[in-house]
């Protein structure tokens, strides 16, 4: 892919004033549409190899667009902050919102390229983070973020000269570091791995431009142009009525009555007595294992979905009595903000995944697409049949940096959630958990309980299964969730 970038392409300085002024109206009427519309963001990867004139292009790209509207990142080491989460999280931090433009470079595309190449991981390695960056990004362009990859690009001979100018020069020196030239030194074997990401990341929906990095005019015009033109062609498909498309199979059709949740023996048997002598030891149990010395280095994530009326917060409420109040957060999800709505769908849940040694509660949780978005209507097909697998690859990741993650569906029966909604109106303190739209959900009982055995089948997976709990008796849930929490953390810290 680089044999085009060294053809020594070059821009006379009178051509580049007269290309100039206009590239830079016609960039600022593209960002004032972008803006105005509303409707997508534009996500800027700039890569590429070192003294390629990166910083200056995105430098120019600021200066010849209105800067309030654009985001720029630039990656370095992690933080401790960042180093305590999954890796890709302070990347989600960074992508804009719709209307805005984003500028990441030293992003997602850096950390593989250097492990292949100073060998501290293998070609299988660097292969498997690359269908997950594709999938990642399709998942990106599936919510509407137009995502434009530049890669700068320097022959050898072309970037020692750049290193040499810049260091030789006082006012450029501090841009060249002693890990540059380290880097050019293994010029070759950058060259090759990087030859190879391209190729397996250059995508239909996200193709690599390449653009050569020798002459300065040249790579700022180019720049320019590839953004322009990306943004205009996108803004006339969203004239037309853009969105994004999914061709999978259809989930099968109910074909009987029987399935997970009517096959579940919800009436479960447990006393007042024997209830709160195991409460009180498995809460023990609990608190003891998050003091242990080996959580310093994991974090828990439990997730908690029920029908209305399941007995969520009274559970969570027995979990938090095991915990020290300054370990734990508790994150109710509701309706989408408009601040989320404005970002990809799982946005919003990356944003509050817990540090290590610290513990969150999910009181619902990302599974709203495939239930609540799609009984309700307010996702299309499309985004909820594609869910399935982007959730599984948000709690591989979870899971994979050393996070236990636990999923309760929490039971029970009709004519139960009857009594308690029926309970809830009677007593003062509760009337606030009974709403209008609690007995309108009771008609959907079908369509949702379909809705759970797809999510089940689809999201149990191996590291990270569904426990399914038995909740008409409220005794017997609470403490079959806190005796599954305390084996999975058990599990997870001998």
């Amino acid at each position: 892919m680089f044999e085009s970038a060294e053809l020594g392409h070059r821009i006379e300085k009178a051509q580049y004033d007269r290309i100039v002024p206009r590239l830079r109206a016609d960039l600022l009427d593209a960002q004032f549409d972008l803006g105005s519309l509303g409707r997508f963001s534009v996500l800027v990867l700039v890569n590429g190899v070192d003294g390629a004139g990166k910083g200056e292009t995105v430098n120019i790209l600021n200066a010849w667009m209105d800067p309030r509207h654009i985001h720029t990142h630039a990656f370095g080491e992690p933080s401790d902050e960042e180093r305590d989460r999954p890796p890709m999280w302070r990347f989600w931090r960074s992508l804009p919102p719709k209307g805005k433009i984003g500028i990441l470079f030293g992003n997602w595309y850096t950390e593989p390229i250097v492990e292949r190449a100073s060998g501290r991981c293998d070609d299988p390695a660097l292969d498997q983070q690359m269908e997950q960056i594709n999938r990642f990004e399709d998942m990106l362009v599936q919510e509407g973020t137009l995502i434009i990859k530049l890669w700068f690009h320097l022959s050898r001979q072309a970037q020692r000269k750049r290193l040499k100018a810049l260091e030789s020069d006082k006012a450029t020196r501090w841009r060249v570091t002693a890990a540059d030239w380290k880097h050019f030194e293994l010029y070759d074997r950058y060259h090759s791995v990087a030859e190879h990401v391209l190729r397996r990341t250059s995508t239909g929906k996200a193709p690599w431009i390449v653009i050569e990095g020798t002459d300065e005019h040249y790579r700022y015009v180019t720049a320019g142009k590839v953004l322009h033109d990306a943004m205009r062609k996108r803004l006339a498909q969203e004239a037309r009525g853009w969105h994004a498309r999914v061709n999978a199979a259809p989930l099968p059709p109910a074909t009987d009555t029987r399935h997970l949740l009517n096959a579940l023996s919800l009436r479960q048997k447990l006393t007042r007595r024997e209830y709160d002598a195991q409460l009180e030891r498995e809460q023990g149990r609990l608190a003891k294992l998050v003091r242990k010395t080996r959580f310093g280095k994991r974090a828990l994530v439990v997730v908690f979905e029920g029908m209305d009326a399941g007995g969520k917060g009274g559970t969570i409420r027995r979990i938090t009595g095991a915990l020290d109040a300054r370990q734990y957060e508790i994150v109710p999800i509701a309706a989408p903000s408009e601040e989320e709505r404005a970002q990809p769908y799982l946005w919003r849940f990356w944003r509050h995944l817990p540090r290590r040694g610290r513990v969150t509660i999910f009181d619902r949780s990302w599974y709203g697409r495939v239930l609540v978005e799609r009984v309700e209507g307010y996702c299309g097909e499309s985004d909820w049949m594609r869910a399935y697998a982007e959730i599984n690859d948000f709690e591989d990741q979870l899971v994979r940096h050393g996070i236990v993650l636990a999923k309760f569906w929490l039971a029970i029966s009709q004519d139960e959630q009857l009594k308690r909604f029926q309970e809830r109106e009677k007593t003062r303190f509760k009337r606030f958990k009974i709403t209008d739209e609690d007995w309108r959900n009771r008609k959907k009982w079908p369509a949702y309980e379909h809705a759970v055995c797809d999510m089940v089948d689809r999201t149990s997976t191996e590291i990270a299964p569904w426990t399914l709990v038995e909740a008409d008796n409220k005794y017997h849930a609470r403490i079959k969730v806190l005796k599954t929490l305390c084996g999975r953390m058990g599990e997870a810290l001998d």
